[in-house]
């Protein structure tokens, strides 16, 4: 990503910074904003905003690989369904947490509510560590989740609005696939803490969740000097504020980079309107822009079951039928996460050369076929615990530039306005669907300890990912390259489109 990101741009023209556009519009911000070369200001957003998905998969994970160790009775002493409550009250917390914060961040701003969110995270986390009981362990786990949610929202919708639109796939894509750079150090941080030699069981998963808390804390400095989305700022009347904003970007790129490029001419002119209601966002959902929203949701259904499917399952697939022993399974995460993390590094810049549609599809169907495949090799008995592990790995090369892609569509193919609300609407109903159907059914699969069961399991997920992937294909928006505002304008605008 970093030789595509700080490819040279066109030959500059004369520096627009003695030449600003003569009037404050959403399209002379977008256009302002879409023709900076990248720079260090955007390696700096996208690193600060960046972690949320790193500390969800941290999380996610930690909390998987000390279960066992709650279990105990000089820890927490919890039963197993205690512990399976626990992820449920989590991914809860984050389905409440993305809807209210998306709320939030459309009413509020992208900063407020950025900042906000992170330091719930931190708080709620770094308190899990002190937990003495199920319920105080719970309500934390419940907060933490709230934070997490918030940030989905949040983020996505800041890190679209600041990036420049040639290369917004790829750094979407690469964000969100760092969820398992963050699922990998949870693995790694559980085999270290736990381990006899360092803190061992009954202190090591305590201190897993404060170094968790100590890295938000960290971030929440870093993300102080992230701006206002002028986006954001402009769209609710603060034309000087998103004006000194984008005066501040362009003259630390332009130093950095030399003479920026002349801002593209627009006559076009928008109006600023107030935050809309739920009335009004639930009518360009499910009116305005009914089949945007028929591939967002069905994209975003198809890869949280795909994916919760084989993660929440993958200790019990790895235990029961290959004779995996407990403490060993955070060894197979390495794998598995390698496999999810290059998918969108390397896959990415594709989003943004062939097109959003075709990457979609090309995506999800290879992740649909792989899994498919992987099911026939799992009955016929042919794979052992490494070579699942590898299929696995494989599989989610290609599963997880599709799942970040879901979240990229989601992010950009709806009006500013609304568009917190709208990723966290898709996200609690695909999380929330996903998150909870998924390993129920796959729980059950598994300890029917039968393994054509499982592979039907897995003829569901795929056949779900390739009907998403075909109805991006057919249905989908070319937003490669194009400006948010092209791509989707204001609420004010839009009249029965679909």
């Amino acid at each position: 990503m970093t030789a595509s990101l700080a490819s040279p741009v066109p030959d500059p023209r004369p520096d627009p910074l003695s030449n600003p556009p003569p009037a404050a519009t959403s399209l002379d911000i977008a256009r302002r904003l879409d023709r900076l070369p990248w720079s260090r200001w955007h390696w700096r957003v996208v690193l600060a905003l960046g972690v949320a998905w790193v500390l969800d998969g941290l999380e996610v994970t930690l909390v998987g690989s000390v279960g066992a160790v709650l279990e105990r009775p000089d820890t927490l002493a919890l039963s197993a369904v205690q512990v399976g409550a626990s992820g449920s009250l989590y991914l809860g917390g984050a389905i409440v947490g993305a809807l209210v914060f998306g709320r939030m961040s459309d009413r509020l701003g992208r900063k407020r509510l950025f900042l906000a969110t992170l330091a719930v995270y931190a708080v709620a986390t770094l308190a899990t560590a002190f937990s003495p009981n199920f319920a105080f362990f719970a309500l934390c786990r419940f907060i933490t989740g709230l934070g997490i949610g918030g940030e989905y929202a949040a983020i996505n919708s800041a890190i679209d609005e600041l990036v420049p639109a040639r290369v917004r796939g790829r750094v979407n894509l690469a964000i969100n696939g760092s969820f398992w750079i963050g699922a990998a150090l949870g693995a790694a941080s559980s085999l270290l803490l736990l381990h006899p030699a360092v803190f061992g069981p009954v202190q090591g998963w305590r201190v897993g969740f404060a170094m968790g808390a100590l890295l938000a804390v960290g971030m929440v400095l870093v993300r102080r000097h992230v701006p206002e989305s002028p986006r954001w700022l402009l769209r609710h009347g603060r034309v000087d504020e998103a004006r000194a904003i984008l005066d501040a970007i362009e003259a630390e790129v332009a130093a950095e980079r030399g003479p920026l490029p002349e801002v593209p001419p627009t006559t076009a002119r928008e109006h600023r309107r107030a935050v809309p209601t739920m009335r009004e966002v639930l009518h360009v959902l499910l009116r305005s822009y009914r089949a945007r929203s028929a591939v967002a949701l069905a994209l975003m259904l198809a890869q949280a079951f795909f994916y919760n499917a084989i993660f929440f399952s993958y200790a019990l697939v790895l235990t029961r039928f290959y004779g995996v022993e407990d403490h060993r399974v955070a060894l197979y995460i390495f794998p598995f996460a390698l496999g999810n993390v290059l998918g969108p590094l390397l896959l990415g810049p594709l989003f943004d050369r062939v097109g959003r549609r075709r990457m979609i599809a090309l995506t999800y169907g290879l992740a649909g076929v792989g899994l498919a495949a992987t099911g026939v090799a799992f009955v016929a008995d042919v794979l052992d615990a490494r070579s699942q592990a590898l299929c696995w790995s494989v599989v989610f090369f290609f599963a997880s530039a599709a799942a970040s892609s879901a979240y990229l569509t989601v992010s950009e193919v709806f009006p500013l306005e609304m568009r917190a609300m709208a990723i966290a609407i898709f996200y609690a109903v695909g999380t929330g669907a996903g998150g909870f159907v998924a390993p129920l059914l796959f729980g059950w699969l598994v300890e029917s300890a039968q393994r054509v069961n499982v592979a039907a399991g897995y003829g569901l997920g795929a056949v779900l990912v390739i009907v998403a992937g075909l109805l991006a294909l057919r249905f989908g928006v070319d937003a490669e390259c194009r400006p948010l505002e092209d791509i989707a304008p204001s609420m004010d605008s839009l009249d029965g489109r679909g």
